[in-house]
C-alpha cells in the first residue's frame, strides 16, 4: 500500500487498464491509493468520512466489474459489518451510480443519476463516500437502518460507532 493521506485505498486487480484504474496507481488521488494485487478482485478500504458517526473506520469493500463493463455498472460489496441505509444487511451497495443504465423502473432516479459508460471508478469511490457521509433513507437498501436514521438518530449514531469500534478492531 502506498504511503499517503487517504479515505480510500484500492487493491486493483488484474485487469486495471480495462476497468479504468491505472492512473490511479500513477497518481493517487487524495480519496484513493492503489496497488497491484493479481490475485484478487478489486478491493479497497473506505475510512469514514470526517464529522460523521462514521468517521475513522476502516471499511473493506470489493468492486465486482461485469464481462460487459463498462456498459454495465460494477457491483460493490462491504466485506465487513455495517449499518447504514444504502447498504444492503449483506453489504451490497445501493447507490444510483451503480444502477443499470435507462430510466427507473421505479420513477425515483432520473436516468442521468445511474451509470453511463462515461462513469468513472474515481467517481463510484466518492459517491459512496458522499453516501456514508449523508444516507438517503427515502431509498433504503436496510429497512431497520433507514427507519432509524429517520426515527432515532441517536440509537443509530451509537450503532456506526459500535461498527467503526469493531473495524479498529477495538
Amino acid at each position: 500500500m502506498a504511503e499517503t493521506k487517504a479515505v480510500c485505498s484500492l487493491n486493483a486487480g488484474p485487469n486495471l487498464e480495462h476497468v479504468g484504474l491505472t492512473y490511479l496507481t500513477e497518481e493517487p488521488l487524495r480519496l484513493c491509493v492503489c496497488s497491484q494485487n493479481r490475485r484478487h478482485p478489486p478491493a479497497f478500504q473506505c475510512v469514514g468520512p470526517e464529522d460523521t458517526c462514521f468517521e475513522y473506520g476502516v471499511f473493506p469493500a470489493i468492486l465486482s466489474f461485469p464481462l460487459d463493463y463498462p456498459l454495465s455498472p460494477p457491483k460493490m460489496r462491504f466485506t465487513c459489518e455495517m449499518f447504514h441505509p444504502n447498504i444492503y444487511p449483506d453489504g451490497r451497495v445501493c447507490i444510483s451510480i451503480l444502477h443499470a443504465p435507462g430510466d427507473d423502473p421505479m420513477g425515483y432516479e432520473s436516468s442521468a443519476e445511474r451509470w453511463s459508460p462515461v462513469q468513472s471508478v474515481e467517481k463510484i469511490l466518492l459517491s459512496v463516500v458522499s453516501m456514508l457521509a449523508e444516507p438517503n433513507d427515502e431509498s433504503g437498501a436496510n429497512v431497520d437502518a433507514s427507519k432509524m436514521w429517520r426515527e432515532d438518530r441517536e440509537q443509530f449514531n451509537k450503532i456506526a460507532k459500535q461498527i467503526v469500534q469493531k473495524s479498529l478492531g477495538l
